[in-house]
Parts: C-alpha cells; structure tokens; sequence
C-alpha cells in the first residue's frame, strides 16, 4: 500500500526553503542607515536546513519503516531511488557554477578562490564534501547539505532498526531523541566552539544525525496517533518557533519544536487549507530546486545588478525584491527541466535493469 500522501508538508518545505533564502540575500539588501541589521527571525535562517533534516527523517520513516521490518526493504533500490532525488540537480548546480566562475575570470571579473577549489571538486563529486573531506567551501556551498543527507540515507537501516525497537513506546523515542539532540548541541558548542547548526564541510555529516532521528521519533508519535486538535497544535508551535527565532533563543529549542510543528501539520493532512492547495504544494515540490539555485542565482543576480547599482552590492528594494522573487520560477524551471526527468530517467533505468535480470533468472530456473 502506498503511503498517505502528506500534502501539508510538502508545502512546509517551500516555507523552509524560502526561510534558507533570506538568510543568503537579506545582507545584501540596502536599508539606508540601518543597512547591516538583520531581524532575528533572518539571522536564523540557517535552520531551515534543521527543519528539512527533521522532516527527513519523518518522511523516509513514512514511506520506508514498514518494509524494514517485514523484510520487504531492499537498500540497494532505496539508495538509487533517493541518489535520483538529490543527485541531478546537485550535478547541474555545481556545473553551473563552475561555468559561472571560469565566465567571470575570462571576464577579469574577481571571484572568491574557493568557488573554483579544484581540490574540493571530488569530495562534491560523490558526496561527500560534508563529511570533512573537502579542504574547504566550495563549487555550490549549499549542496553540503545533500551531502549530510546521503550520509543519512546510508545509515537509514540503522535509524530504522532503532526507531522499530521503540514502536511501543513513541513517548519515550521522542523523549529520548529529543534529549539526545540538546546533548550532543551542548556537548558539540563546548568542545568545537561554535554551534553544532552552524557546521558546514566540517562537521555537517554530524549536524544530521540529531536531527534526523528527531523526525523519526516523532513518525512513532504520529503513528501511534499523533496529535489531537492538530490545528491549534500548529498556531501555536509556529508562534513559538517565530519567537524562538525572533528572540534567537538556544537554537535547540527552536529545533526541538520542528518535530511538534511536522506533528501538527501531518495531522492536517486531508483537511483542506492553504497547505494543501495546489500552489501549496508546487511550491513544496519546488523547493529543492529553490534551495539549490539560490546560491548561484545570487552569484549571478546580485554581481550583474551591482554594476547597475553603481558597483554596489547593497541594493535598494526595487532591485533586490525582484532579484529574490525571481528564484521561484527559476526553481519551477530547474525543477521541470533537470530534476524531474532526471529523476525520472535514472528510476526507468534501474527498473529496466530489475526487469532485465528477472528475465534472465527465470530461464535459468526452468
């Protein structure tokens, strides 16, 4: 049977995504004297990237928990099926970039060295530029987040076997992992110096892993019934993580209270609303390809509106509004253009090499 399809959080991500992009362009806006000042709530745009992490972990739970445990999961299939997801449009956007960074030379435009870092490109060609293999941020900086999120795919039957384990008591998984998280953020600032939501190419295989198993613990929650009057459960969880961010509380807390938002908003599924319309949902579907363009965009907006702007970065609002907006039908084409035949191509391909070998076994068996 095909998991339910939840529509609510599918819009979320477009929210998170979107939350990613302030946090790269609001510097970048000209705001007269106060130019430099940033609103709480858009300094802590990097956790967009926690949000779509504990979701993460929600979501492969959703689809995948039930056949790791009947026996039904086949790794391989799951590798390839989520390597078609994230890996076309990581390929395209570092392609891009580079294109862009070998334009502005020939230019005799300056760029940052590390856009071009040779030496970084194998550890962003396979994925694992956040695992501390890269020598430093480089090609589409963005992507060490794909990164992370293969680590996790790769250890997914583990996160699946301990979430199993605790099935009968989703309290006590959400309880745990819960404190596991602030743990290893407390534990992580003491000993590095800096907040664990903060690491990049370092340490961003790790900044997953708490993450990641909060959303597993709370698909038990959601599972064993999830929460009730799950409406006023995303007033005011979303009210409180505004506020967290607002006020730029201990990130923990702020992350801590996504596992209760995807609660909520899971328990809207098949109700209607805003998160459910069509434009919703698009704009969900998108959202990947909104997280990885953005950056580059940015590279390629902002340097060609500063010549506009009498070699400014800082840009007024008639320019920098545009310049933001633009990446949502940016991402729309991305997405219908690269992402999804991709995707769609590299699933044919593994299902014509199934069908393939499962003609061969059976001539063999008669």
């Amino acid at each position: 049977m095909t998991p339910e399809n939840l529509k609510p959080l599918t819009s979320m991500r477009f929210l998170a995504a979107f939350w990613v992009v302030m946090f790269h362009y609001w510097p970048k806006l000209d705001l007269g004297p106060a130019t430099g000042w940033t609103p709480g709530l858009v300094a802590q745009g990097y956790l967009g990237v926690e949000l779509f992490f504990v979701l993460s972990g929600f979501i492969l739970c959703h689809v995948y928990l039930a056949s790791t445990a009947d026996g039904s999961f086949r790794y391989g299939s799951f590798l390839w099926a989520r390597l078609a997801r994230v890996y076309p449009l990581h390929l395209a956007t570092l392609i891009g970039v580079g294109l862009l960074g070998l334009a502005a030379v020939l230019a005799g435009i300056s760029i940052d060295d590390s856009i071009l870092s040779w030496a970084s490109l194998p550890a962003n060609l396979t994925l694992t530029q956040a695992w501390g293999l890269a020598p430093e941020a480089a090609w589409n900086h963005p992507s060490w987040s794909i990164s992370a999120e293969w680590f996790a795919y790769l250890c997914f039957p583990v996160f699946a076997w301990a979430t199993w384990r605790l099935r009968s008591r989703p309290g006590l998984a959400l309880v745990l992992a819960t404190a596991g998280l602030c743990a290893t953020y407390a534990v992580f600032e003491t000993v590095a110096g800096f907040p664990l939501t903060q690491a990049t190419i370092d340490w961003g295989a790790l900044r997953i892993v708490p993450c990641f198993a909060l959303g597993c613990a709370a698909y038990l929650v959601w599972r064993s019934g999830g929460l009730r009057r799950p409406g006023v459960w995303a007033v005011m969880t979303t009210s409180l993580i505004l506020a967290c961010a607002g006020f730029q509380l201990w990130d923990g807390i702020t992350v801590t209270l996504f596992s209760v938002l995807i609660l909520a908003l899971a328990g809207l599924a098949g109700r209607g609303g805003p998160l459910e319309s069509k434009t919703g949902v698009w704009l969900g579907e998108i959202s990947y390809s909104v997280y990885m363009v953005c950056v580059p965009w940015k590279l390629l907006a902002i340097n060609g509106l500063a010549r506009l702007n009498g070699g400014s970065e800082h840009l007024p609002s008639w320019m920098w509004v545009p310049a933001v907006l633009a990446i949502v039908p940016l991402a729309g084409l991305t997405h219908h253009l690269i992402e999804r035949p991709a995707r769609a191509a590299m699933r044919r391909w593994a299902e014509q090499r199934a069908s393939k070998g499962r003609r061969q076994i059976q001539p063999a068996a008669t």
